[in-house]
């Protein structure tokens, strides 16, 4: 269980990052910059530690599909980004994919 948390505060720092990269304008404003460089930097540490437990390409698959979805959802909130119906046909393939993994796989309790 330890290692689905870590994962969550993989995701949760990743998205944070992603977000705030945006918010960079290109990198020309310092404190999203910040922002951005650390939330990675946690992301890639947690992923690191939730791999001592959980499969590399299951992890993955989950830090990214969850991502995705939760970054797409920030930016609809805070960059007011509204995706259309392909997006979100791909991000519900994405959950769908997810789900799989973690229903189905073998590998996720490795």
């Amino acid at each position: 269980m330890k290692y689905y948390a870590f994962l969550m505060g993989a995701i949760v720092c990743e998205i944070i990052g992603t977000n705030a990269l945006k918010a960079t304008q290109g990198f020309t404003r310092l404190w999203p910059a910040v922002l951005t460089v650390c939330g990675y930097a946690a992301s890639f540490y947690l992923l690191g530690m939730t791999l001592k437990g959980m499969a590399l390409g299951v992890a993955y698959a989950i830090w990214a599909g969850v991502g995705i979805i939760l970054t797409a959802l920030l930016a609809f909130i805070v960059f007011h980004e509204k995706p259309d119906a392909p997006a979100m046909l791909g991000m519900g393939l994405i959950i769908a994919g997810v789900a799989v993994i973690h229903l189905f796989s073998k590998t996720v309790g490795s």
